[in-house]
């Protein structure tokens, strides 16, 4: 049988259609991690604005609401890559607004929130320590769009990732009301002890802290990319190690738990570089030096 005149146009016209129905489903996907990208951006500047105590008004501790912001612009982070490629539809553009927003969220969010702590040092000083960060934090990220590519593993990082080390500096200020309860006339000795000591420890060692996250982030130390390992990548007896840590600070220190696991992720890797090359040097000394000879 021949085919009607008509069904060869209706075929196309068929195909034309579900064409534009998939190009048109593709756009709405594709906007899904530009929408997260642009989230990490509206939480840096959330930060930025509760810090300095000029955004919506803020109920309890501004400071607490600014670190927590930057830990919900880490989730945004997480979130758009792996959105992105699971719709297919990772592009140049992507990248550089996610280096952008990062800018914002994980460099001048944190630097600033530093600067709203009590000062302890002189005010130039800081306001020093709080530019290299900044600049340091768009160096890690410009040169992290240049040496990353299609290929790449994306199962670990040259230097140490901004938003691990924005997520250092926020951690200072997430848990200040937890030190202020511990500080309470109605707590234990211990407990009003404890929270001193970390109180002063942080309002005295969060500038010098700043300034080793700013050296880290432009280091060539390996770091593990956490999100890709805990849900692609196969689980040894290090993660195992890293997990039961996180669990145990977590019952043991609660409140202070988020410092210590940032802190964790952030000098292992430095540890490990070190202890590595001291291995390496000890290998490399000629037999006997060790004895004098």
């Amino acid at each position: 049988m021949r085919p009607s005149p008509g069904s060869g146009a209706n075929s196309d016209e068929r195909r034309s259609t579900l064409r534009r129905r998939r190009v048109r489903r593709e756009r709405v996907f594709a906007v899904l991690p530009t929408l997260l990208t642009l989230g990490n951006a509206v939480c840096g500047f959330g930060s930025i604005t509760y810090a300095a105590k000029v955004g919506p008004e803020a109920v309890g501790n501004p400071l607490f609401i600014a670190g927590l912001l930057i830990f919900v612009a880490m989730v945004f982070d997480m979130l758009d890559g792996h959105a992105a490629r699971l719709t297919k539809q990772t592009s140049d553009f992507g990248a550089q607004l996610d280096s952008l927003c990062d800018v914002l969220s994980f460099g001048v969010a944190p630097a600033f929130l530093m600067l709203q702590f009590p000062p302890m040092y002189h005010p130039r000083l800081l306001w020093v320590i709080a530019v290299l960060f900044i600049l340091c934090a768009v160096l890690r990220l410009a040169r992290f769009n240049v040496e990353t590519g299609e290929e790449d593993s994306h199962c670990t990082f040259s230097g140490l990732p901004t938003p691990a080390a924005a997520a250092m500096v926020a951690s200072c200020a997430v848990i200040l009301p937890g030190l202020n309860d511990m500080l309470d006339p109605g707590m234990g000795a211990l407990s009003q002890g404890v929270g001193r000591t970390v109180l002063l420890a942080v309002h005295y060692g969060l500038p010098v802290m700043t300034l080793a996250l700013a050296c880290l982030m432009v280091s060539r130390i390996r770091y593990p990319h956490v999100f890709h390992q805990l849900f692609h990548g196969r689980w040894d007896f290090r993660q195992l190690r890293q997990l039961i840590f996180a669990i145990l600070a977590i019952f043991a220190v609660r409140g202070l738990a988020v410092p210590l696991i940032v802190g964790y992720f952030v000098l292992a890797s430095p540890a490990v570089a070190v202890w590595g090359g001291l291995v390496a040097q000890r290998r490399k000394r000629p037999a006997g030096t060790e004895l004098g000879g």
